[in-house]
């Protein structure tokens, strides 16, 4: 690896922020799942969750649209409700869901900088499952003034992720490495990482 890659890539992971996570809860357009991926990189997410009990399981997240994305993400997939919600618990303080309800919080009302938190985004015809939605610790809905009430699953990841980097960003959760050591070091191998390759502190 060349000290110029390398210097990218510890970049990139010295920003990637663990108290955060996407799940797709059935959404089976390929392109939809490519660009939440593709999203999920660029504000420096690194685990996602997908939940297919009503589509196939895909062997393989990884779409022309993603631009290979799902090469550089952590993929947990899953078959079963509550399997999902037992390894969310284990690593997330908070699971919202992305529906309108009386009750739901507003997208700035959700602090993004404290504690760690999974947002769960519905299927493209249903939205989040009541499975789901019973599972999880409350709603989220992004504010909107037009006629449709409802955003594109990808458009509304993109949108929430997006202020939760606003907010992280402010908080100072870029400024430093944030990953434990053993994720780190597991990510830097799976990114191929041999020993002897240049490292720098970059940040």
């Amino acid at each position: 690896m060349t000290p110029e890659r390398s210097a990218r890539l510890l970049s990139v992971l010295n920003k990637r922020q663990p108290d955060i996570t996407v799940v797709m809860d059935n959404v089976f357009d390929p392109h939809n799942v490519a660009a939440v991926m593709r999203s999920c990189d660029a504000v420096g997410i690194q685990e996602i969750y997908t939940l297919k009990n009503t589509i196939p399981l895909k062997k393989r997240y990884g779409f022309k649209s993603s631009s290979s994305a799902s090469e550089w993400l952590t993929v947990h997939a899953f078959s079963e409700v509550d399997a999902l919600f037992d390894a969310l618990r284990k690593k997330y303080d908070t699971i919202l869901t992305t529906h309108l309800s009386d009750n739901a919080k507003t997208l700035h009302e959700v602090n993004f900088a404290s504690g760690s938190i999974a947002i769960v985004f519905g299927n493209e015809k249903y939205g989040v499952s009541d499975e789901v939605r019973e599972k999880s610790d409350g709603d989220m809905i992004i504010p909107q003034v037009g006629i449709i009430k409802s955003l594109n699953i990808s458009v509304a990841c993109a949108v929430t992720i997006y202020e939760a980097f606003r907010q992280k960003q402010l908080a100072g959760h870029y400024d430093q490495r944030r990953l434990s050591d053993t994720q780190f070091e597991s990510l830097k191998t799976e990114w191929g990482f041999l020993p002897g390759d240049a490292e720098f502190p970059v940040i």
